[in-house]
């Protein structure tokens, strides 16, 4: 692979599971010593600008990681161009992705759990409705999806 990596992790408000999906990842691609650029962006722009949910905020400090910073954000056409691989987090959104995807995009698309085996075609729990608990399981889902997807990139780098 030429290009530097560039991920961005997609979900529908960008509050909640994306940003999990970045932090999983930005640990992972360190661990293999991957220099990629990462993001998360939305579908939907109920929450630009918003932190990510407290609860989100919450799973991700018990393991050692601080997403307070992130702001939320909608994809938008120049991200089909500027990331090698944008990320959906469920079939909704890829399907979403795949309509507003531009003409020039050179992105590859893909959802997040099918780089696991095992769980392609699957979507990553959304937990905005659910109790706090329901965050750890979507911690697990994006913890096992960007350990996967960075140990792909980080082959394709080597080769």
């Amino acid at each position: 692979m030429s290009l530097r990596p560039a991920v961005l992790f997609v979900c529908t408000g960008n509050i909640c599971r994306s940003p999990l999906a970045e932090a999983a990842f930005r640990v992972a691609a360190g661990r293999y010593g991957l220099e990629v650029l990462v993001d998360s962006a939305g579908t939907g722009d109920w929450h630009r600008g918003a932190a990510p949910d407290r609860r989100a905020q919450a799973v991700a400090r018990r393991h050692g990681l601080d997403i307070g910073d992130y702001r939320a954000r909608i994809v938008g056409p120049d991200d089909y161009r500027i990331f090698t691989h944008i990320v959906a987090l469920d079939p909704g959104h890829l399907r979403i992705l795949r309509g507003r995807r531009p003409m020039d995009a050179t992105a590859e698309l893909s959802l997040l759990l099918d780089h696991v085996p095992g769980r392609e075609g699957q979507g990553v729990a959304d937990p905005y409705y659910g109790e706090a608990r329901a965050f750890d399981v979507t911690w697990d889902d994006v913890r096992q999806g960007a350990e996967a997807l960075a140990l792909k990139l980080a082959r394709a780098t080597r080769d």
